[in-house]
């Protein structure tokens, strides 16, 4: 056509634009990534009245007063000592809020049970762990799979409490032990403590009665 119009001696028209087009489809792509993007804003959320901050205020502090308790110092109430702190001591052991506390109260404890609390020896203390190591050393029983330490058998429980007893008699073959004190403070003289073997998970239990059947 160009040729036929320059024969003509005809003016060549104006050419096409692409401009039109072309910033149409940038401002279809740029509306399109607008859209994308947009998010909807969330729903507020409800505001905690006073009354539920206070709950959960106390909740925190009672968890961390429930992780301090799951340490050491728990074990030192529930194991260490369970057997020789009074009521009144572990009433007042647990209402203790702190581990400084808590440190202060044990050493109270074993200094009252020091015989000689002018040296730096606590023999009492010194005894009583030599008991415990002994007991999980010798009572400790796997038979029945659930592995039950030897401070919390009954032949622990005697032993930590009272000590070695003064005569022994050991019978394997028909499941059972005797222990005579010669004196136990507040039971008397002669004290003889049966300790009878389970057939079902090889523990042995203590027995009161003195004519208790033995097993065979």
């Amino acid at each position: 056509m160009r040729r036929v119009r320059r024969l003509l001696h005809q003016p060549e028209g104006p050419r096409p634009s692409v401009a039109p087009v072309f910033s149409t489809a940038i401002l279809l792509v740029a509306v399109a990534a607008l859209l994308g993007a947009w998010q909807p804003a969330p729903p507020p959320q409800p505001q905690a009245t006073p009354k539920e901050l206070t709950e959960k205020a106390k909740q925190k502090r009672e968890e961390k007063l429930r992780r301090e308790a799951e340490t050491p110092y728990q074990k030192w109430l529930t194991e260490d000592v369970a057997y020789i702190i009074t009521d009144a001591e572990r009433a007042a052991y647990q209402r203790l809020q702190t581990n400084e506390e808590r440190e202060k109260f044990i050493e109270q404890f074993w200094l009252r049970r020091d015989p000689t609390p002018s040296t730096i020896e606590n023999e009492f203390k010194e005894e009583h762990y030599r008991r415990i190591g002994y007991a999980n050393d010798q009572f400790a029983s796997d038979i029945s799979g659930s592995g039950v330490a030897g401070w919390n058998t009954d032949r622990g429980h005697i032993y930590i409490t009272y000590g070695p007893p003064d005569e022994k008699e050991t019978h394997p073959r028909e499941g059972f032990e005797e222990w005579l004190y010669h004196y136990i403070d507040g039971l008397g003289k002669n004290v003889i403590v049966r300790f009878v073997k389970s057939p079902v998970d090889g523990y042995y239990r203590m027995t009161i009665d003195p004519k208790a059947p033995v097993l065979r």
